[in-house]
């Protein structure tokens, strides 16, 4: 379980935001001055993430990440703060802040940047084998979120990535679309599903067609599959019928 550090003076804020987060599976502890906090980010020794505010009591927030950084550069920090200028935004981030939230702001998107950096430090703290994944001759590194096949390089989107990474990790799988927006774009997607296949034919151009054998699979009335496939299979759009195994996967 995540541990979370919340240093914010506001009480009525920080009980809010201490509800969502434990909510969510994180133990947070909170702290109400930059004093306090510092001491509490430099004596912790298994933080994952620290919430900042800016305006705090006794020393403020831009001291108190200025200090944990000459001991410790890789904890996560995201600042929470009402000035929304973009010169602040700017300091913040220069002097060692991961990402920066202004208030007031929305808890689904805090929770998301909290998500995206504990993702980003759990591949960095993992061998360098265990953050790339293979599908025949296609070949992605999530910690550089490089791409390529036969060797050759692949530059895709962030949305692209993110696609063909959930394809990956279930390849020979059948995966839904509403699987799919789910994970790519996230259970608060308001939109068409038709989008996946927007983004499928953005993947098959960069992806398959260059290519002599084709790894993206279209389920009819499904989905999508990541496979090999022989060459002299239909470019496009492939009428296959889902086998045992993948009918169980989308049970």
């Amino acid at each position: 379980m995540s541990r979370i550090l919340l240093i914010e003076d506001e009480e009525r804020i920080a009980r809010v935001l201490q509800l969502e987060l434990e909510h969510e599976g994180y133990q947070v502890y909170v702290e109400s001055d930059g004093r306090s906090g510092l001491e509490a980010a430099l004596t912790g020794t298994d933080w994952e993430l620290v919430l900042l505010d800016i305006m705090l009591p006794e020393m403020s927030g831009l001291e108190v990440l200025r200090r944990i950084r000459q001991v410790n550069a890789a904890l996560p920090i995201i600042l929470l703060t009402a000035r929304d200028a973009v010169p602040d935004r700017v300091s913040g981030l220069d002097q060692g802040a991961n990402d920066y939230v202004t208030k007031p702001f929305a808890i689904e998107e805090l929770l998301a940047r909290i998500r995206s950096l504990l993702r980003q430090k759990n591949l960095q703290e993992q061998p360098a084998e265990q953050h790339v994944m293979k599908a025949d001759d296609l070949t992605m590194d999530l910690k550089s979120r490089a791409v390529t096949r036969e060797g050759k390089p692949i530059e895709l989107t962030p949305t692209e990535f993110d696609l063909l990474r959930f394809l990956i990790q279930h390849q020979d799988e059948v995966m839904s679309r509403e699987q799919i927006i789910t994970e790519v774009w996230g259970y608060d997607f308001v939109g068409d599903t038709n989008v996946v296949d927007v983004y499928i034919r953005y993947l098959r151009q960069k992806v398959d067609k260059p290519f002599g054998t084709k790894l993206i699979q279209t389920v009819r009335g499904i989905g999508y599959m990541l496979k090999y496939e022989p060459s002299d299979q239909e470019d496009e759009e492939t009428n296959h019928q889902p086998s045992t195994k993948d009918e169980q996967s989308i049970l």
